[in-house]
């Protein structure tokens, strides 16, 4: 894709690439209206964070705050129990500040415009762009990995920093930028892939100077880890712990607690399971310990702890042992994306 496309072939890869997306686009939950609270708590959990991993939690979120009023009176506590396990969870935080700003300054009223959402807690160039074009049909581009893929493939070469901007505002069909904007990233997401891509069913080919895997950098490899936790009980309840307030990541969560791995020495786990975050690959042991002293502990019930603000590993480990109390290991591995902040 040149530079500067004639203004014909512009046209006709927007008809093509529109016609795509209404034949093929992927039915998700988000996308049955454009609801400015829907589509706008959507991007702030797709960020980087898999379509698949975001599905539930998305229902469930929308269940426990299915209004902007409903979000903006909550508790912290409780808008991060219903994010727990989504990682990322600075991005709770800051939606939830938001909902409470439009509220109060905005009178309950959404803004309609991109620069008007970057005066928001936790929206950036991106997420104002696409809630702007999908909810309210503002005629601005967005782009994300995906586009990014997308435009270079276009392209035929590496594009050099604002050009996948400025590209993808050119190539933006403004009777429907919402619609074209989640084209773009469709395409991107599930034909235009990192691997093998599928040049054969895109839309584009006939527009794509690459038609196959564009030579990219190599990814930094995974580190691996092993952390060593204690599953204490009494009565039905489990002992649980608090991060501090001003912790870098995750603060104000609670987990189960965590034990040195050195003091552990025979001691047999009674449960192993695999967790990724990002770079990083964990193996999870979890010891049962008869007596545990930890500050900021406390007691829980599962009702209790089923609502609270767990981290996603804690609410994991938990889950499953409740699921498969005798079995003493848990060999599937569970691929997580998110972080923990």
């Amino acid at each position: 894709m040149p530079a500067h496309l004639p203004h014909t072939q512009v046209r006709n890869l927007r008809r093509v690439l529109l016609a795509w997306y209404d034949a093929h686009r992927r039915d998700l939950p988000w996308r049955n209206d454009t609801n400015p609270y829907r589509v706008w708590v959507s991007e702030i959990m797709l960020q980087q964070t898999r379509v698949g991993a975001v599905l539930d939690h998305y229902a469930r979120f929308m269940k426990r705050f299915p209004t902007l009023t409903a979000l903006a009176r909550a508790r912290e506590q409780s808008v991060l129990a219903a994010w727990s396990g989504l990682g990322y969870y600075h991005r709770a935080r800051r939606m939830h500040q938001a909902a409470k700003v439009i509220v109060r300054e905005y009178g309950g009223q959404f803004p309609s415009r991109a620069e008007d959402w970057l005066r928001l807690p936790g929206i950036g160039r991106y997420t104002a762009a696409a809630i702007a074009s999908i909810a309210f049909g503002e005629a601005i581009a967005v782009v994300d990995g995906n586009v990014v893929r997308v435009l270079t493939r276009l392209a035929g070469e590496p594009l050099k920093n604002g050009q996948a901007w400025e590209r993808a505002q050119a190539l933006l069909d403004s009777s429907r930028p919402g619609d074209f904007n989640q084209a773009m990233m469709e395409l991107g997401a599930t034909v235009c892939t990192p691997k093998a891509p599928k040049c054969l069913l895109c839309p584009l080919t006939n527009f794509c100077q690459t038609r196959g895997e564009h030579p990219s950098s190599n990814q930094a490899s995974r580190k691996s880890k092993q952390l060593c936790y204690a599953l204490v009980e009494r009565h039905g309840a489990v002992l649980l712990v608090q991060r501090d307030a001003k912790a870098r990541l995750m603060a104000g969560m609670w987990e189960l607690p965590q034990i040195d791995e050195s003091l552990l020495s025979g001691r047999v786990p009674v449960a192993c399971l695999r967790h990724s975050i990002t770079d990083t690959d964990y193996k999870i042991l979890i010891f049962r310990p008869a007596e545990f002293d930890a500050p900021n502990a406390a007691w829980f019930t599962q009702k209790q702890w089923q609502r609270m603000a767990l981290t996603g590993l804690a609410r994991k480990i938990l889950t499953r042992l409740r699921e498969k109390p005798r079995e003493s290991s848990f060999p599937r591995r569970e691929s997580n994306s998110s972080g923990g902040s």
